[in-house]
């Protein structure tokens, strides 16, 4: 029986087993993350040291279900078309997996263990100094990225697709555009298939609804159209998920 280590990735769970210090992941989860519907014939493919079988206890009793194991979940990342792929697959890489290699399960890390000696005392001071010193640089090297994004995530007003895309493409780790902005926004549950901001999203703060009245110029009928906007609070939103690298500062 393979012991489970759920963790959630937004508002769904990514379910992993650990082989010798290896993450292997549930293929069903994973597979329902990229958007990917059949998950036989998805891991049907894989190279039989990619993807196994694992005993699993469910409410409904044991289950034998496929797992997939690091190569293998980028493979199928591979052939994921949603843009949810690339954050996706940045999160697995940088907290995931190197904190299930190094604890055995997500979450923190052991506490460090009391010196017993005071060459111990003195050793762990100086690892601390380090770390110390180390994080401070980092922040030094982050802080004039992070003031430029709270320039253009001002924290009043919200913004075009176009508008909004170009300033979350300006993050080094999110590649978007207008058009691949709106499918993300479909994809994630925003808008429905065309483009009208579900009222959810609008109450929370996220979309708002401009409308724009003119006179026809053939009929003179009054007539009006509608265009989406991304509020800055939905602009924060977005940039945590679509896995933005430069801090923000500020929520508005």
């Amino acid at each position: 029986m393979s012991e489970l280590i759920p963790f959630d990735y937004g508002d769904r769970r990514v379910r992993v087993v650990s082989r010798d210090g290896e993450p292997w992941f549930i293929a069903a989860d994973v597979c329902k993350i990229l958007g990917i519907r059949d998950t036989y014939d998805a891991t049907r493919g894989l190279d039989d040291d990619e993807k196994g079988t694992e005993i699993i206890r469910t409410p409904g009793g044991d289950q034998a279900v496929t797992a997939v194991s690091e190569p293998g979940l980028y493979s199928l990342i591979l052939r994921s078309r949603k843009p949810e792929a690339k954050p996706f697959k940045r999160w697995v890489t940088h907290e995931v997996i190197p904190s299930i290699r190094k604890t055995g399960s997500y979450g923190i890390a052991p506490t460090h263990q009391i010196p017993q000696s005071f060459a111990e005392a003195l050793e762990l001071a100086a690892r601390q100094a380090r770390e110390l010193e180390a994080a401070t640089e980092r922040v030094a090297e982050l802080e004039p990225a992070a003031r430029a994004w709270e320039h253009l995530a001002e924290a009043s007003g919200d913004y075009s697709l176009r508008g909004a895309a170009q300033i979350l493409d300006r993050d080094p780790g999110i590649s978007t555009g207008q058009n691949r902005l709106s499918r993300y926004l479909r994809d994630i549950g925003w808008c429905d298939q065309r483009g009208t901001p579900y009222q959810a999203q609008v109450d929370l703060g996220r979309l708002a609804v401009r409308t724009r009245k003119f006179d026809h110029p053939i009929t003179r009928e009054p007539t009006a159209t509608t265009q989406i906007r991304i509020t800055t609070k939905g602009l924060h939103e977005l940039h945590k998920r679509m896995g933005g690298q430069q801090p923000l500062l500020t929520v508005a």
